[in-house]
């Protein structure tokens, strides 16, 4: 059977190499559920290997087709939409475990493995990738480094830059590039890792990443308190994190007409978390009641509710988390919007402003407000119609003109994510 028209051009020039390369199998049309940011790409690409990438993004370079790379596409409206997009290339067959050392308490694992796919393998020698991605089902390895998602572990453990020890990467001409190692002492050379983590596939594509891991813990208590002030929440968080008592877990929950509520969570031996738990509870001086695992998908839970609305992530200085509560209601209330955030004791939080008018003024105000205070906000949820008016990571800080240089090395014929990323990188 002949192919139909909607494809035949997948088959001439150009096109045809790509899909020789991965097979026809793996080069499709692009369709509505595949637009980036409300830009719609013309195909989309699945290579099997870190070899068929390599040569995807090689032929790709010749033709100057401009790529977005895509894990499990559940973070695709991040950002800029794309200046111009000829294709998505899709890491969702480079799925593999690779190696598990679990004697060194390290793991190897190809970009396109889902979060929770990796957790179960390392499950089964009692380890873990100490980090609580957004979405964790259908979340990638590469697509949580790319845009550097972590969630409440990150209080102990750091963010995903901090538990990756070596990645490889295919970069835009479709050289691979390795950085990094399987051991954890391996530190030397040029931190490649690092400086993926957070670059929104900007720079390169990965395909292989090397981790850290830390023991699954015996034990895990979660407590939530609720607090009058602001004031009080932030003489909790304070007390908390100058304590012995290394949470894994410290989250603030606020919305409109509701209560602030601190969560906060202890992982450890039986007998020794019992004490640790007697110990906040004396610390925090409210009585606090035990909280269920779900109260930790709460930042997930701003993704859901009514249209339209904005949601953004913020970064402030850990001891502004009280006040930015109280500059949010203040901010809502103005413009008649309803409002829940969710805060995290590093200095971050997940916002989410609800109602038919003003969501932008708001936002516009809230950034304002947040930058002048050496703060940021990114806008990581918007309505599609008012997505043109909406720049998404604000103002980029004297740091842009190195960040350009950094591009030009990598990607100087601007091919990946195109303008999507801070300053239109």
């Amino acid at each position: 059977m002949s192919p139909s028209s909607s494809e035949a051009w997948l088959r001439e020039g150009g096109w045809a190499r790509l899909g020789e390369v991965v097979g026809a199998a793996h080069l499709r049309p692009a369709t509505p559920a595949d637009a980036v940011a409300g830009v719609l790409p013309r195909a989309v690409i699945e290579p099997g290997s870190a070899a068929e990438l390599s040569a995807v993004l090689r032929h790709a370079h010749e033709l100057g087709l401009r790529l977005a790379p895509r894990g499990g596409g559940s973070k695709m409206e991040w950002g800029n939409p794309p200046r111009g997009l000829d294709a998505i290339v899709s890491t969702r067959r480079l799925e593999r475990v690779v190696d598990h050392a679990w004697a060194d308490m390290t793991a190897t694992v190809e970009a396109g493995c889902t979060v929770a796919g990796f957790q179960r393998t390392l499950a089964e020698h009692g380890q873990r990738l100490s980090l609580d991605p957004l979405w964790p089902d259908r979340a990638t390895i590469g697509g949580v480094l790319a845009t550097n998602d972590s969630g409440a572990l990150r209080v102990r453990f750091g963010a995903m830059r901090d538990l990756v020890v070596g990645i490889t990467v295919a970069l835009a001409d479709g050289t691979l590039a390795r950085s990094g190692g399987k051991v954890v002492k391996n530190v030397a050379g040029y931190d490649l890792p690092k400086l993926m983590a957070g670059s929104l596939g900007t720079l390169a594509v990965i395909t292989e990443a090397t981790f850290r891991l830390y023991p699954l813990p015996r034990r895990v208590r979660s407590l939530s308190f609720v607090l009058p002030t602001a004031e009080a929440v932030s003489q909790v968080v304070l007390a908390v994190l100058d304590s012995t008592l290394v949470p894994t877990g410290l989250q603030i929950r606020a919305q409109k007409g509701g209560s602030l509520v601190v969560d906060i969570r202890l992982e450890g031996e039986e007998a020794a978390l019992d004490a640790r738990v007697e110990e906040l509870r004396g610390l925090v001086a409210i009585k606090g009641e035990e909280a269920p695992a779900e109260v930790w998908e709460a930042r997930e839970a701003l993704w859901a509710g009514a249209e339209p609305a904005v949601v953004c992530r913020l970064a402030v200085l850990p001891t502004r988390l009280g006040t930015l509560c109280e500059r949010v209601g203040r901010e809502a209330e103005r413009g008649g919007l309803s409002w829940r955030m969710v805060s995290q004791a590093g200095g971050l939080a997940w916002l989410r402003l609800e109602g038919s008018t003003a969501l932008l003024e708001v936002l516009r105000s809230l950034r304002q407000g947040v930058e002048a205070e050496e703060g940021s906000l990114a806008l990581l949820h918007c309505p599609p119609e008012a997505r043109a008016g909406a720049e998404a990571w604000g103002a980029p800080g004297d740091s842009l003109p190195l960040m350009h240089r950094v591009k030009e090395q990598f990607d100087p014929a601007a091919l990946l994510n195109p303008g999507r990323f801070v300053g239109g990188i």
